[in-house]
Formats: C-alpha cells, sequence, structure tokens
C-alpha cells in the first residue's frame, strides 16, 4: 500500500540539494548554496553524505584562480529520488 521513503532524502536540506541536481545534472556548490540557503558548512555535510550513499559525486577543480566544487547526480541518487517521488505520490493517492 504505502511505499518505504528513503530515510536519506526525508531531511529537507538533502531533498532540496538531490532535487536541484536531478533537474540540472550537475551544478557547483556555490549554486546549490544560494538557491537553497543552507549555510556552507551543512551544505558541505549533507552533500558528503549524498556522497557517501552513492547518490553523487563531487570534484574538485579551478575556474581561472579560483577553487570550484562541482556535483553530479549519479544513477542511484536518480533512482533514489524517482523512488521517493513515487512512494510521496502513494502517500497522497492510497
Amino acid at each position: 500500500m504505502f511505499k518505504k521513503l528513503e530515510p536519506l532524502l526525508l531531511s529537507q536540506a538533502r531533498l532540496s540539494i538531490i532535487s536541484l541536481l536531478y533537474h540540472n545534472k550537475e551544478m557547483d556548490f556555490i549554486a546549490i548554496q544560494k538557491i537553497t540557503a543552507i549555510s556552507p558548512g551543512n551544505l558541505s555535510i549533507q552533500i558528503n553524505k549524498l556522497k557517501e550513499a552513492g547518490f553523487l559525486e563531487m570534484s574538485k577543480r579551478f575556474k581561472g584562480n579560483y577553487p570550484s566544487t562541482n556535483c553530479v547526480i549519479l544513477p542511484k541518487g536518480i533512482i533514489a529520488f524517482e523512488d521517493f517521488i513515487e512512494g510521496v505520490n502513494s502517500y497522497l493517492k492510497p
């Protein structure tokens, strides 16, 4: 009847991060931080949790002389997000 929801995505911060990446496939840390209004320290923690779960990949590089952290959603993250949305819908239409 009701589908089990991915516990990692029950956090508003992690859900907003994975949602942004689902729709954009790839974003840099600063863009995610500006859109979500999550503090840089908390954002870093939440991104690392998603990375440890295999939902996204992070890479660090330079844009000109400035360091840039880039996040890319992985297939496991896409599946987890789609399953989560499907699960939420099961609660809306029992």
